[in-house]
């Protein structure tokens, strides 16, 4: 038993879960194969949040029926959201599958990994950092979530909120900087609730600080906060500390009080507004992004251009759109008819897309010509890549007069951009 791979879809905790998974394994003596023909160890992880993510798993778990065939020694996993607390249904769905592992729960495959390479996993497995990770990586600090929102799945598969302490997620991101990381984005279901759990008076405000201290870090960011504990202490750290980028993620998910009900958010439309106002009033040069569902069980067409009207009065900087999927389990699946057509969704989908597209366009035409701070993470068919502070993607380029070579690697550098080219959903320029 010698290589290992992993598939992943889904969010970003989905990510940092394969990469600290990849890690153990590593720490175990697997190398990383790109093809899951070619590995011993196959781990697919898992998202159900919608259905189009949940077709993808199942498409994939049947297309690996054949390589269990070729190689009956070989050891297939499935992890993530797919898997709740019960896994006999997917036992029976797919029986070649060896183990089912529930979000965050490695031992069995570490066990059994261990096991044919005569091995004490416990000895041999120390920090999950990864091994050799990217410019810009996530650390998950806080699991789960006590929040439950009607159409979410999460609290059922992720379970309650469980929050790392201080001290553990400062090690770790001492020592992802050491190993060359500029940029962390700190994670959680909702990363604004980070320490309420526990018994340490610390909240993510305490934490940004702790983090900010950290020589050779950059950049720290989060995701994805919620209103309910967006506090005034958390923005005024964004505000104050040098590393904390200026870019808030909170997801609003409607515009129409009804439907925020219904949805299970504690919150009104005019609280929100409140929140976002304080936020850019505290912040300068802030950028907000937001989650939104259209097609929820019973919104009608009013409470669908009350959305609109929000995203045109906020004039968010990213819309992460989304058709309603029922989710089975889910306190809407049980209790609620999905009553708006697929067609009425789609509609609803596109018009919310081209009402930010419009927003966008007129908000990133601002940056032309304008200079702006971008983290080089990587380079594609010739240009590099990276984001600013506020986490606009940037397209950039050396030019021959510049005091960098073409060839130079910048990955991991802050460099300064002249914008020469603003779309709605990148920048592009070069360095200056």
């Amino acid at each position: 038993m010698q290589t290992y791979h992993i598939w992943t879809i889904g969010c970003q905790m989905n990510t940092a879960d394969s990469e600290r998974l990849g890690s153990a394994l590593e720490q175990l003596g697997l190398t990383a194969v790109p093809r899951p023909a070619e590995a011993d160890v196959v781990v697919l992880n898992s998202c159900v949040v919608r259905q189009s993510a949940e077709d993808k798993v199942t498409g994939t778990l049947n297309l690996t029926q054949p390589l269990r065939k070729r190689r009956p020694d070989s050891v297939l996993a499935l992890t993530g959201c797919m898997v709740g607390p019960r896994t006999e249904e997917l036992q029976r769905r797919f029986p070649h599958v060896d183990l089912f592992l529930r979000p965050q729960q490695f031992e069995p495959l570490l066990e059994l990994v261990g096991g044919r390479l005569g091995l004490d996993w416990e000895g041999c497995v120390g920090s999950l950092a990864p091994q050799q990770p990217d410019v810009a990586t996530y650390v998950p600090i806080i699991h789960g979530c006590d929040l439950m929102c009607t159409f979410c799945i999460i609290p059922y598969r992720r379970g309650r909120q469980v929050s790392r302490s201080v001290d553990d997620i400062a090690h770790e991101v001492e020592l992802l900087a050491a190993r060359g990381v500029k940029e962390v984005t700190v994670l959680g279901q909702t990363v604004d609730a980070y320490g309420h759990d526990r018994d340490e008076d610390h909240d993510l405000a305490d934490l940004f600080a702790r983090l900010n201290d950290i020589d050779s870090l950059e950049r720290i960011r989060f995701l994805t906060s919620h209103p309910s504990y967006m506090s005034s202490r958390i923005i005024r750290s964004v505000a104050d500390l040098p590393k904390v980028c200026e870019h808030i993620n909170l997801p609003v998910q409607s515009g129409d009080d009804d439907v925020l009900q219904r949805m299970r958010r504690p919150y009104s439309t005019a609280e929100y507004r409140d929140i976002i106002s304080e936020i850019r009033d505290t912040i300068p040069d802030v950028t907000v992004s937001t989650d939104i569902i259209v097609g929820f069980p019973g919104e009608t067409e009013g409470q669908y251009q009350n959305t609109l009207r929000l995203v045109d009065d906020l004039r968010f900087d990213k819309v992460h759109g989304a058709a309603y999927s029922t989710r089975p389990g889910t306190i809407a699946a049980r209790t609620m008819d999905d009553d708006v057509p697929q067609d009425e969704k789609q509609r609803r989908l596109k018009g919310l897309e081209t009402l930010q597209e419009n927003i966008l366009t007129d908000i990133n035409s601002a940056y032309m010509d304008g200079t702006v701070q971008v983290l080089a993470e990587n380079r594609k068919r010739g240009s590099w890549t990276g984001r600013t502070r506020g986490n606009k993607l940037v397209y950039f380029d050396v030019p021959d007069t510049s005091h960098c070579e073409m060839d130079s690697d910048l990955t991991g550098q802050l460099v300064n951009v002249r914008i020469t080219r603003a779309g709605p959903w990148s920048l592009s320029g070069v360095t200056v």
